[in-house]
């Protein structure tokens, strides 16, 4: 019964996290139209800060946690979806960091990239999910 429990707050920390992913993005591209200094300028940095701070950061360790309970409790360590899961979830992880990088340079008023890069990173946390969520349902190898 335990298993479950930690399967269902995986499942929810992913939610919580791939939203935070998707949605950083599209804060930024939103900021890139405020002019620097301005109220609406002030209110993005706060957003994107309060949103990695408080709901993807702990989402993701929740989500890589519970995650790393569930392969040993599964022992599934040596399945080939999984390993392919994993590059993908690290690739999840790397564009985190990226996120923080980005939220940070906003922050000091450095952000150098237009809108429209912001709208096509929006897109690679749902190109990753997919391949993941094909992994995990279907298990191809």
């Amino acid at each position: 019964m335990l298993y479950l429990w930690i399967k269902a707050l995986h499942v929810i920390a992913v939610i919580s996290w791939m939203a935070a992913l998707l949605y950083l993005p599209r804060l930024m591209v939103y900021h890139c139209e405020a002019e620097t200094g301005s109220g609406q300028s002030e209110t993005f940095k706060v957003m994107e800060r309060r949103l990695l701070r408080f709901i993807a950061t702990p989402a993701m360790a929740v989500a890589w946690l519970t995650g790393l309970w569930l392969i040993y409790e599964a022992g599934v360590l040596r399945a080939g979806w999984l390993h392919g899961k994993l590059a993908l979830v690290l690739g999840l992880s790397a564009l985190h960091g990226i996120n923080a990088k980005w939220v940070k340079d906003f922050a000091a008023d450095r952000n150098r990239r237009p809108a429209r890069f912001y709208r096509f990173m929006n897109e690679v946390p749902t190109l990753l999910m997919i391949g993941i969520v094909i992994l995990v349902i279907v298990k191809p190898f």
